[in-house]
């Protein structure tokens, strides 16, 4: 557990280093002839700042593209073993990950989403029960990751299921497809749903479609 007397102590430390710092410098800027100030002031700072700007722009362009690259193998990586999986469970586990990995996008995932399509599909209409409502919210939402119109009815049907989970996924899954014609099955959601939640992802599913 941290001392709090040792941090306050280097708190003190750090704050009369920089008070000295700054003595030091107004201490040295004094002493500096006039045409050395106007040469710092002029030029110095300001070619200074520019390095600075370019550096700091710099870093951040490789920083994402390492970003992009470390997440372009990944995506590949759970792509592999999405597509040798046979086991239903781990199949929809990487399923579900590949997806948040790719921030609930398709792009690079195009020779997947039949599959993980139908996946989705059958897990929202056979995890049946209260043990199994998280599972079944998780395959609606998904499925509106997947940019598929043709889910657009199952996803209505879900916004009546009797777990409040379910129904606000569903309603999450409807505002990623901007699917419009469900408007205004989502404001009778909004308006008359009992649960909170439910009320507040139809709210923002229809603030989507305005887009």
């Amino acid at each position: 557990m941290v001392d709090h007397r040792d941090q306050g102590q280097a708190n003190l430390t750090l704050l009369a280093v920089l008070l000295g710092l700054i003595v030091t410098g107004v201490w040295v800027w004094k002493r500096l002839s006039v045409e050395t100030q106007d040469y710092i002031v002029d030029q110095a700072v300001p070619m200074a700042t520019i390095r600075l700007v370019a550096l700091g722009l710099l870093f951040i362009s490789l920083r994402s593209l390492h970003r992009r690259r470390k997440k372009s193998r990944e995506r590949a990586r759970l792509l592999s073993l999405f597509e040798r999986e046979t086991v239903q469970d781990k199949r929809l586990d990487l399923a579900f990950t590949l997806l948040e990995v790719n921030a609930y996008r398709v792009d690079g995932l195009q020779s997947a989403v039949p599959a993980l399509k139908q996946l989705f599909i059958t897990t929202l209409q056979r995890a049946l029960g209260d043990e199994q409502h998280r599972i079944r919210g998780m395959a609606a939402s998904h499925l509106g990751s997947l940019q598929d119109l043709s889910v657009v009815p199952l996803l209505v049907k879900a916004l009546e299921d009797d777990h409040a989970y379910v129904r606000s996924c569903a309603a999450l899954g409807l505002g990623r497809l901007r699917a419009t014609d469900t408007r205004e099955r989502l404001k009778v959601v909004m308006e008359q749903d009992w649960d909170q939640t439910v009320r507040s992802r139809a709210r923002e599913a229809l603030e989507r479609m305005r887009e």
